[in-house]
């Protein structure tokens, strides 16, 4: 086996190593971006180095909380939507539900649209 071909932890075959000289603080800061985006240090440099994107395991994490604040928008305009087919829109004027349901649908749309930034 050359060195070239040899496995390490991962499930990606190794290469040759390169060496890069930081002081002791630049050290610890890729050691802290790379933990942030959830990457060893090798591959996080491998990611910046070769100019891929990087993201943090934070956007990921803002990801799915988003993905739950969308999905109670969605459950209370359900409830909105039975409340309608029970009560017949007693006590709110149709005007006024039409609009809640639009604000609705908006919401959930900027909700998307902020995922999907996030992740791109």
């Amino acid at each position: 086996m050359t060195e070239d071909t040899k496995k390490g932890r991962g499930t990606r075959p190794r290469g040759s190593s390169i060496d890069v000289w930081v002081l002791p603080e630049e050290k610890e800061e890729l050691i802290e971006r790379a933990k942030q985006a959830g990457l060893s240090l090798s591959g996080y440099l491998r990611a910046a180095g070769l100019n891929q994107p990087v993201r943090s395991v934070l956007d990921l994490a803002a990801v799915a909380e988003l993905a739950k604040v969308n999905g109670d928008l969605g459950r209370v305009a359900g409830l909105l939507k039975l409340w309608l087919a029970e009560k017949r829109g007693q006590g709110a004027r149709p005007v006024d539900v039409e609009s809640m349901m639009r604000d609705f649908r908006a919401l959930q749309a900027q909700v998307l649209d902020l995922m999907s930034r996030v992740v791109r």
